[in-house]
């Protein structure tokens, strides 16, 4: 990866700046992916890619299984590093212009300010529901009791979840159903402020409800982050994404972006005819 950003202090400024100013505040947050590929050790897993994912907007991934949809959105937050199995990255990936991969870059500031929501909902089983959405802030700083209680309340009603869950928040956050459990994970990255918010297949294992539900609240809290969201859904696609880009893996199994552009255009008048192919169900 190229060094964007040189210097300890400024890296750190570069992914952990609380201070935004008010054009980042008044436009949101952007990255810029730039001719990023991923390896599996000798094995090159994704080829090429390029995009700009713009602010306050939904972007969505879409491809058949194995063109490395999930490989991609982990490197956007560096996520690939803790045990996906890719051993380098190369091309770059910039944060409001800056690199994410610079040399004095803490990978885990990076997480901390571009989150993750996971295909399964991952609560933590021993903690409590107030607990799981406030547990990354207590790793990171010690809070007062009214800096959480205000967190745990904002940030639940952020993920449409407080009326469900404010008379029960000592409960354990693996006794909600699944749909729940996703939206206390979404509240528990929103808990840490971050500025782009990356969802692999967050409806892959829900109900129809569920996933209404987890659609409607994309749509609202993309007003407010930037949102990247894989899904082998394509009409969930359309319904949430404002921009789509569509990869594909050949016969020598490496993903490359094939197509990105308005979700709209891409899906009534593709330029490629292998996206075509794909959304009218000619293969995938």
């Amino acid at each position: 990866m190229s060094e964007q950003v040189p210097g300890t202090n400024r890296a750190t400024q570069a992914v952990d700046d609380r201070n935004t100013t008010s054009t980042e505040t008044t436009v949101g947050h952007w990255m810029q992916v730039t001719d990023v590929a991923a390896y599996y050790g000798d094995r090159m897993a994704i080829s090429g890619v390029s995009m700009t994912i713009k602010p306050r907007a939904a972007t969505a991934i879409i491809g058949p299984s194995g063109c490395g949809k999930s490989t991609f959105i982990r490197c956007l937050n560096r996520m690939h590093e803790v045990g996906l199995g890719v051993n380098r990255v190369t091309g770059s990936v910039l944060l409001d212009g800056h690199d994410i991969y610079g040399r004095s870059v803490d990978p885990v500031q990076v997480r901390r300010y571009i989150g993750m929501v996971f295909q399964r909902p991952n609560p933590f089983p021993s903690m409590s529901i107030y607990d799981n959405v406030v547990a990354g802030i207590k790793l990171t700083r010690s809070p007062s009791r009214s800096e959480l209680d205000e967190t745990v309340e904002r940030c639940l009603n952020q993920a449409a979840l407080w009326d469900e869950v404010k008379d029960k928040l000592k409960a354990s956050g693996s006794s909600l159903s699944g749909g729940q459990q996703q939206r206390l994970c979404i509240a528990r990255s929103l808990a840490m402020q971050p500025h782009v918010l990356l969802m692999d297949e967050p409806c892959s294992a829900l109900d129809p409800i569920a996933t209404f539900k987890i659609e409607t609240l994309i749509n609202e809290l993309k007003r407010q982050y930037t949102i990247v969201i894989v899904t082998h859904n394509m009409q969930q696609a359309s319904r949430v994404a404002d921009e789509t880009a569509f990869f594909l893996a050949g016969e020598e199994r490496i993903g490359k972006l094939v197509e990105f552009g308005p979700t709209n255009q891409l899906f009534t008048n593709p330029t490629d005819s292998r996206t075509e192919a794909y959304i009218t169900g000619r293969f995938g």
